[in-house]
This record gives structure tokens, sequence and C-alpha cells, in this order.
């Protein structure tokens, strides 16, 4: 039987390295060179927890891209949410000291055709499900093609700080989309060490908006159906 692999421990691990290897660079007097990451980002709330953790340890750029958001209005005021949070921590950041660079963000294309494409037969599966897992890949798959191009060192996702998310499956489709790309995924379970409630707690200090669906046309109805059920009871 397979151990049950502890994802968060294996990110810990790779921190670590690169911690004493800045430590290095700083006491030999040379160049802090940080490792440059892709971070895909599902959401400002989500995404919100998940900078404030790495960016002292990499060179970030946020890859919003979410074609699964299918409605306009609603993708907008997401990505804006996203660029607003963005901005309010770059700001913070010019007070600090160390090595800290700028976090930068890229806007995916916004394709909602190329969800309902990978979405075709499975309208009905239940949220968490094979539509789900197809949905990670569209997503991790372009963040994948889109680091190896900007010659990133490190692509990987927020969608595992997420209780509702398949952390093992989103790892195991980053690692085997790093290996076609040629770009090491990051693994990650940021849900660990309370990230999901300090994402909630960052989210009120930013006023940031939460939805509270996931973002395609069946979540939001699988969501609306809870809700009238919880109606009822």
């Amino acid at each position: 039987m397979n151990a049950v692999r502890n994802y968060q421990k294996e990110l810990d691990k790779i921190i670590e390295n690169l911690s004493a290897r800045q430590a290095v660079n700083e006491t030999e007097g040379t160049d802090v060179q940080m490792p440059r990451l892709l971070l895909h980002a599902c959401c400002a709330p989500c995404s919100s927890y998940c900078l404030e953790y790495l960016w002292d340890y990499f060179e970030l750029t946020v890859f919003y891209y979410n074609p699964n958001i299918t409605e306009d209005v609603e993708y907008r005021k997401r990505v804006a949410e996203e660029k607003r949070l963005i901005e309010t921590l770059n700001s913070q950041m010019g007070d600090m000291s160390g090595p800290h660079a700028e976090i930068k963000i890229i806007e995916g294309d916004y394709n909602p055709d190329s969800f309902y494409k990978i979405a075709k037969g499975l309208e009905q599966c239940p949220e968490g499900g094979e539509r789900c897992f197809l949905c990670y890949e569209l997503r991790l798959r372009e963040s994948a093609r889109v680091a190896r191009k900007l010659q990133f060192d490190y692509f990987t996702t927020t969608l595992t700080i997420s209780p509702l998310k398949n952390a093992a499956k989103l790892n195991e489709i980053g690692e085997r989309l790093g290996e076609e790309y040629g770009v090491a995924f990051l693994p990650s379970d940021f849900k660990k060490r309370n990230g999901y409630k300090r994402s909630i707690e960052l989210s009120r200090e930013y006023h940031l908006y939460r939805q509270d669906y996931c973002g395609c046309v069946y979540s939001r109805m699988e969501r609306e159906r809870q809700k009238q059920d919880a109606e009822v009871m």
C-alpha cells in the first residue's frame, strides 16, 4: 500500500533548503536570487494566505486563469479583487526590509468555451468529481505552459487551500504536467497549518469579496439547491 503523502511537509523541506541557500548567499555578500514561482490563483481570498506564506521565499507572479467562471460579471468581479489584493500587498511590502520583489500578475485568456468543452457529458457530476478533476487539469496545464514559456523555476496553485478541493489529485496532476512541460511543480496543501482559517481572517482584513461557490454554472446551481434544501429543513 502506498503511503499517504504529506504535501505540506514536502513544501516545508523545499522552503527549508531555499532558506539555507539564501542565508549562505547573504553571509557571503552575494546577490540573493529568489526562485521565480508562477502561482495559479483561483480567487483573491484563497491567494491571500498563499501569497503571505510564500513571499519570503519566492519571486511571485500570480497567474489568474479561470475559464470555469462561466458568468462574465462574476469573472470581472473576481479578477478585480485579485488585482486589488496584489496592489495592497505590494504597497505593504514597500515598508518591509529584505529581498522581497513586487508581486506581479498575469491575466490569462478568459474563454468559458474551453471549460464547457471539457465538462461536456459531466454536467450532472457532483462537485468534487470527475468534472472538477478535468477542470483542475485545464487550469494547471495552461499554468505549466506559461511557466515554461516565461522560464519560471516553479509553478503551483492556490486551489489546495480549499477544504472542498482534492489536494492529492491537484498535486498528482501538477506533477504530471510539470514533467510534461519541464517545469518543477511546487507541492502544496495550503489548507494545512490553519491556512484556510488564515485566508478567512485575511479576507476580513482586506474586505475581500468571498463567493460561496467555486465558479462554474454547475457549482452555482448545486450551491443554490443546497441553500433551498437548508431553508426547507
